[in-house]
Order: C-alpha cells, then structure tokens, then sequence
C-alpha cells in the first residue's frame, strides 16, 4: 500500500465521505447541494474501486479501469443535472425543492 498508511485508515476516510455524501443528500433543499452530495457519494466509491484493488491485486488494473468508467457516467450524469437544473431556473427561478413541487406542467 501507500507508505504509512493502512488501508483502514483509506476505507475510513472514504466510508466518512460516503456518509457525508448521503447526509446531505437526505438533507439538503438545494438542488445544487444534492448533486454535490451525489458527487461525493460517487467519489467515495471511485476512492474505494482503487483502494480495493491496490490491496487484493496489486499489479493489475481492475480498479483503476472500473474507477474511470465510474468518473465518466458521472461527468455524464452531472452535465445532464446541470442541464435540467438550469432549465428548471429558468422557468421557475429557483433551484430550491420546495418551488419545483408546484410547478405546472
């Protein structure tokens, strides 16, 4: 592994950073905010992929490869949420939850 760090101590900072993907996720009024969330979640999984296959195998590349397809259907993913996001504002000014549940269709 990494010179002086366990991979307890990675898996700790990522199931941290999982947690706090999902806690703001469930708690956020913002639109933005829950794809920040969202974001976080995807990364912890990302850091894990690597993590996990740098542990059990260290001379292939399974992770890294799964960690990249990962990356792009995020950035697939956001660049959609920010596309409807911002269709959404424009409608209805506002990217807050509470405004999009009595939009009119």
């Amino acid at each position: 592994m990494i010179a002086g760090i366990s991979i307890y101590e990675i898996l700790t900072v990522t199931s941290i950073l999982f947690f706090i993907g999902v806690y703001g996720f469930l708690t956020r009024k913002n639109l933005i905010s829950i794809l920040m969330s969202i974001e976080l979640i995807l990364n912890a999984s990302v850091i894990n992929f690597v993590v996990i296959n740098k542990y059990l195998y260290p001379d292939m590349l399974q992770g890294v490869v799964f960690s990249i397809f990962i990356i792009a259907v995020a950035a697939a993913e956001t660049a959609l949420a920010v596309a409807i996001i911002i269709n959404l504002y424009r409608q209805i000014a506002s990217v807050e939850i509470k405004d999009t549940e009595i939009m009119k269709y």
